[in-house]
């Protein structure tokens, strides 16, 4: 069963959708941004009775906008609290910390940050909203000085973005503030199956220009990066399954791989891939996986024959974020075809309305081993010598 709703929906999702006749859900906001009357609609009644005689219905939705329709309708079966267990990075920091006792955090009320003590805290640390989307209002922050420097504007930052998404994707009223963990990212498209065993579609290197860079531009993935980490991920996500009882449920987690080779999670998003249909659709790209229907039909990635006879490339997704300094309604254009340029196999552009969302957009591209400056240019880039004003 699929839920749409918004900001965006692939045509590759939907392509999906149609081949499979998977059944999806008539909302407003899905019937809003998909006009093909010959998928598999079915009415949000359908879809309610269903789900209460059959609680181990598949349910995918390629937007967390999709968690108030949950809420309001299935509030009675265990998937909401599901959902809010991982969406919350506060009540998912609870449920794992038996795993990792010594490991700082701690949730602060957004009215009480400007008076919380610093001789409370740990540096460095990360301050975020305890539901959050995109790295949105993400701190690194290495001092005391730094914390009443970041703290003192913090109002000011959550005026610029707190419209663009429903409470359930993005809410300010609590914060984070979790110890820094040194070492590499990576984010990791899973699901568990009807036994509550885990299966990865997907891992990509999550790649930063700075340690006080904490933005979503550059993921990349390749067989390399696949064979090197699917075990020890493996290993871990099923840690995770196990103690949240999980089975049935696709997620999109963030980790970081430290010193010590141990998997320490960021956050772990529900009920989808990759936000606004991205690493769920560049995993296609990369290795001609579906990761949709893979979930859906209980499908477990062959990796030996997925790699064999396939020239390694790297496959990267490019969140084009508005780093500029520029306001998107100071903002004339983006010049996307420029940007297509300076890149030896782009694969697909996906314009944004920058001015509503604050990102001009996505790019998937294929690059060679021996060309990873155009991704390391890119992973620095302020973006200006595409926008006109």
């Amino acid at each position: 069963m699929i839920l749409i709703d918004q900001p965006y929906v692939s045509n590759f999702l939907i392509k999906t959708i149609k081949e499979n006749q998977f059944p999806i859900v008539a909302t407003n906001a899905a019937k809003s941004m998909i006009s093909d009357d010959s998928l598999n609609w079915i009415s949000e009644e359908q879809a309610i009775k269903q789900y209460y005689l059959n609680q181990n219905i598949r349910i995918y939705s390629n937007s967390e906008n999709a968690i108030n329709w949950i809420e309001q309708h299935l509030k009675n079966t265990e998937l909401p609290k599901k959902i809010q267990l991982f969406k919350n990075k506060i009540a998912f920091r609870e449920l794992i910390k038996d795993h990792f006792p010594d490991y700082f955090f701690k949730g602060i009320p957004f009215n009480k940050l400007k008076d919380f003590p610093v001789s409370e805290l740990q540096f460095p640390l990360i301050l975020k909203p305890a539901v959050g989307f995109f790295s949105l209002a993400v701190h690194k922050i290495d001092s005391a000085e730094e914390w009443n420097e970041i703290i003192n504007s913090i109002d000011t930052e959550v005026e610029t973005f707190k419209d663009m998404y429903p409470k359930e994707v993005v809410d300010i009223s609590d914060f984070i503030v979790e110890e820094y963990i040194n070492g590499e990212e990576y984010a990791v498209d899973c699901y568990f199956d009807n036994y509550g065993k885990v299966v990865v579609l997907n891992i990509m290197h999550h790649i930063f220009s700075s340690s006080k860079d904490v933005s979503d531009r550059v993921y990349s993935t390749s067989q390399k990066i696949i064979e090197t980490h699917l075990k020890n991920f493996e290993t871990f996500l099923q840690t995770v399954g196990n103690k949240a009882q999980l089975k049935n449920f696709p997620m999109h987690i963030e980790v970081r791989i430290n010193a010590q080779n141990n998997v320490i999670p960021i956050e772990i998003n529900p009920l989808r891939f990759g936000g606004w249909c991205t690493t769920g659709d560049i995993s296609n790209y990369a290795f001609v996986i579906n990761s949709y229907e893979y979930f859906i039909h209980n499908k477990v990635p062959n990796w030996t024959e997925i790699f064999k006879n396939k020239p390694s490339k790297i496959y990267s997704l490019i969140v084009l974020d508005n780093n500029s300094g520029i306001a998107g309604n100071a903002i004339k254009s983006f010049n996307y075809k420029l940007l297509l340029k300076d890149f030896e196999n782009p694969l697909e552009i996906r314009e944004v309305d920058y001015k509503k969302y604050g990102v001009f957009g996505f790019l998937f591209t294929e690059t060679s081993a021996e060309n990873q400056q155009e991704l390391k240019n890119i992973l620095t880039s302020k973006l200006t010598n595409y926008i006109e004003k």
